[in-house]
């Protein structure tokens, strides 16, 4: 089966001159949210990280309802059984599978996220909550299918991280999504585009397509003087280190 594909390309120079190469004002109207991780408390003061297993926590809560989503990345096929061998949608639930791009890393992501009202998760995230305690059914057994060697309960979450995400910017030919993270002494840009399959297309055409439309992104934000990272860590990875770091 073809899932989308999700291309990144990470920028952590200076973010203001960037964002004014890139011409962001052209993109809809900024979104401001909130971002939080939830790791174990031991696990943090051990130097382990949920994201060693795969796993990843996130709460989002700002000018969209808040999400909360459980994501396995990297994860293979195999792991993805039953009826989350493949994307569905229900009522404020959705459960996407996709590949994320960034320069030559590729690996698969599995996620599920549950909407709920603005503000209804900010309770779960203050200190000394448990922050795994809002997790619904679906998520449960998504964890408990597909990564079953992972424990979820007793979780801190850690942030907040500032968001801010513009959708939809032209550049070039492409519509491109920015999203800004500033925490700690982290600030960095990521833009993607999302591929979707096409009707028809076998895999290796749709990857010879993504493939170009990753060298045209590469391509467009280069010619604007915008110098795209090397660092071989993603920024959730980056992220919760850092707030690992200064968690007590």
């Amino acid at each position: 089966m073809k899932f989308p594909i999700e291309i990144k390309v990470n920028i952590d120079g200076n973010i203001a001159d960037a964002l004014s190469a890139l011409d962001q004002t052209q993109g809809e109207q900024a979104q401001k949210r909130l971002i939080w991780f939830a790791e174990h408390r031991q696990g943090v003061a051990d130097g382990r990280l949920l994201l060693d297993s795969g796993v990843i926590v996130r709460f989002r809560s700002g000018d969209t309802p808040d999400e909360l989503t459980v994501k396995l990345r990297p994860c293979t096929t195999e792991q993805l059984s039953s009826r989350f061998s493949e994307p569905f949608d229900k009522e404020s639930f959705e459960y996407k599978v996709e590949e994320d791009w960034s320069g030559i890393r590729r690996a698969l992501s599995a996620s599920a996220t549950r909407t709920h009202p603005q503000g209804a998760l900010l309770h779960a995230v203050t200190p000394g909550a448990d922050a795994a305690a809002p997790l619904d059914t679906l998520q449960l057994q998504f964890l408990q299918e597909c990564a079953p060697g992972v424990h979820i309960n007793g979780l801190d979450a850690l942030g907040p991280i500032s968001s801010t995400k513009l959708n939809n910017v032209p550049i070039d030919d492409l519509e491109v999504d920015l999203e800004r993270w500033t925490v700690v002494d982290l600030d960095f840009l990521e833009l993607s585009i999302r591929i979707k399959p096409k009707h028809g297309e076998d895999f290796h055409e749709f990857e010879q397509r993504a493939e170009r439309k990753q060298k045209k992104l590469e391509s467009a934000v280069q010619d604007r003087g915008v110098v795209i990272s090397e660092n071989p860590e993603n920024k959730t990875r980056r992220v919760l280190t850092a707030l690992a770091r200064n968690h007590h």
